[in-house]
């Protein structure tokens, strides 16, 4: 099966550039209700994930930071915590599975690292669990 089934476009994807300000993500985290969001560059290249969590330790971690003053802090200075990796269009499913099962969504990248969409997890799952109803083993 490719992968690319379960692909939602990057024009259907909450994402920010990572020239973007904390306060800027933390306003369209909230917005969309989301704990995680794909970061690109200007040129359009997957640069990695920040998280509510990256979002709070950099808070803790920086003396007089406040949501008033987040504006000052650029989103590729925070420190992520965590690498979540993307995979390439291309890949088998096998590899999609190996990083959904730590990763709520799997960020899919072109042969370039060029940010294309997302997996979801719960769209694996989904699939999933309709293929066992359909053949009657649950």
């Amino acid at each position: 099966m490719n992968i690319a089934f379960f692909l939602t476009p990057k024009n259907e994807v909450v994402y920010e550039n990572i020239d973007s300000t904390m306060r800027q993500v933390m306003e369209r985290m909230e917005r969309h209700g989301y704990t995680a969001i794909p970061l690109i560059d200007k040129s359009g290249k997957y640069i990695g994930t920040l998280t509510e969590g990256d979002l709070l330790w950099e808070l803790k971690n920086t003396p007089d930071l406040n949501f008033k003053n987040a504006n000052t802090v650029i989103v590729k200075d925070i420190k992520r915590k965590v690498k979540h990796k993307p995979v390439s269009i291309g890949a088998d499913i096998e590899s999609l599975i190996t990083l959904a099962v730590s990763q709520n969504f799997v960020p899919v990248v072109d042969d370039n690292n060029t940010f294309i969409g997302i997996i979801k997890r719960s769209d694996i799952i989904n699939y999933c669990y309709k293929s066992l109803k359909k053949n009657n083993i649950l």
